[in-house]
């Protein structure tokens, strides 16, 4: 039985969904105006997790995730750097495309824009503006009236009158509510805009979401994800809109991953300290940032150290290392060792208890001989749990001998071959001491040695 936490709710609930076999999963995606940083990669990673499980599963998913192309964060970058907005926009798609490839994310089954969707946009508001949920302000936006939804505040668990009595009007501000919040925003000079019902303009950010969601996937589907940041006020507008102009649930479950955090704070753009995905692969391999992100839980907070990604790099080096050697083929799996992951994953993706059983294959792997059926099974079923995850699908010898990032410094295989090359001939001639000090050499520069039956073998440290 698969559980998730719903924050609708705030209990783990049985799943069950709305079609028999099918799912159909929304999730936030990035406003791109920059480079993808560890935040984006952690939702990025999650939803992909979430996917690739419940395909494994048996069922049939359709995965949307959005790209928010317009917005006042990107009009606002492209003016500073004196550049067209479609220009910035698919420069920054393109990198987000190439940071997500990077680290195993595959891609969504749809991934719509909102500058293709005004129509559907446009669209929504109607029916709210019908439905006497939205309003005509004096400066042309329209606007959302939060006081006409009776559920407003149901998946935050915040009450309007404590919103209220907390908000900030801003000055010349044409909202009757300090609540209320904008669905179109009125045309401005050198800014883009579309043609509409109430004038030239473009959409809020929060109306975007509602109209891919529902054009993708109707009006009523199972799952809606995002980060933590979004459960307010973007997801709780969402429900608003939607379920304000369909007048039926929106979505049956929703799911938020934990922060990023630095230092005991949220990693974000406006506090300035994030790390851009770039920047964490000159010094990581990709793999090593994903088995970082999934060692956590989802819905916990995932702590961003070097420490810790040091400690994921030497935990997928166990497990490579313990694959080496291993000739796979056609065996068979491990049926209990399937049930057993199958069992913690359906417990709310309980990835952390996922990757143990992981490490538990590889200890008992190293226990055995690697040419014996046994070792074959069981090495078999650490390869194919670990792809659901979106793990140790690398060869193991290309695994521990490639490079650990980009940084420079960093021996290259060939340099490391002549090295042992030279340290055997020393070994032949009985110069042990000439040998040693070849091992220490390498061994200062994360180069580890295994002399074998076979020959000597290496691996990066």
């Amino acid at each position: 039985m698969l559980s998730i936490y719903n924050t609708l709710t705030g209990e783990k609930e049985e799943f069950k969904p709305i079609e028999p076999g099918k799912i159909r999963m929304y999730v936030c995606g990035m406003t791109v105006y920059d480079y993808c940083h560890m935040g984006h990669a952690r939702v990025m990673v999650v939803f992909d997790m979430v996917a690739r499980y419940l395909r494994s599963r048996g069922y049939e998913v359709t995965y949307v995730r959005n790209i928010t192309d317009i917005d006042d964060k990107i009009i606002k970058r492209a003016h500073e750097n004196g550049e067209i907005i479609t220009e910035l926009t698919e420069r920054f798609i393109q990198a987000m495309h190439e940071d997500t490839a990077a680290l195993g994310v595959l891609p969504p089954d749809k991934e719509p824009r909102a500058t293709e969707h005004i129509a559907q946009i446009i669209d929504l508001i109607n029916r709210l503006l019908t439905n006497k949920l939205a309003y005509v302000g004096e400066n042309k936006d329209v606007f959302f009236d939060v006081s006409k939804f009776s559920g407003y505040g149901k998946l935050s668990g915040k009450q309007i009158d404590e919103l209220r009595s907390g908000a900030r009007v801003e000055v010349q501000e044409a909202k009757d509510d300090p609540l209320d919040f904008v669905l179109w925003k009125a045309a401005k000079p050198g800014e883009p805009s579309w043609e509409s019902p109430w004038g030239p303009g473009r959409p809020g950010w929060h109306i975007e979401c509602s109209a891919m969601a529902t054009h993708c996937l109707g009006e009523h589907f199972d799952i809606h994800g995002g980060g933590m940041d979004l459960q307010f006020p973007h997801h709780e507008n969402e429900i608003a809109q939607s379920e304000g102009a369909a007048g039926q649930k929106f979505v049956n479950v929703w799911m938020h991953n934990g922060f990023v955090r630095i230092n005991d704070e949220k990693m974000s753009k406006s506090l300035n300290n994030f790390f851009t995905v770039r920047e964490v692969l000159r010094l990581f391999r990709a793999e090593e940032i994903r088995f970082f992100i999934l060692s956590s839980h989802y819905r916990s907070p995932l702590n961003y150290s070097m420490e810790n990604l040091g400690e994921a790099r030497s935990a997928l080096v166990r497990l490579y290392t313990a694959l080496r050697d291993i000739q796979t083929g056609d065996a068979t799996l491990k049926p209990s060792m399937t049930e057993r992951f199958n069992a913690v994953m359906d417990d709310d993706f309980n990835t952390p208890k996922a990757i143990a059983l992981l490490h538990e294959l590889a200890g008992d792997i190293n226990k055995l001989d690697k040419t014996s059926e046994q070792a074959r099974t069981l090495a078999a079923t650490l390869v194919y749990l670990g792809g659901i995850l979106g793990l140790l699908q690398d060869s193991p010898v290309h695994f521990l001998q490639s490079q650990t990032g980009n940084a420079g410094g960093i021996l290259t295989a060939q340099e490391i071959e002549s090295y042992i090359n030279d340290r055997n001939a020393a070994r032949q001639i009985r110069n042990f001491k000439e040998a040693d000090r070849i091992r220490a050499l390498l061994d200062e520069k994360g180069i580890q040695l295994e002399d074998t039956s076979t020959g000597t073998i290496w691996r990066r440290i």
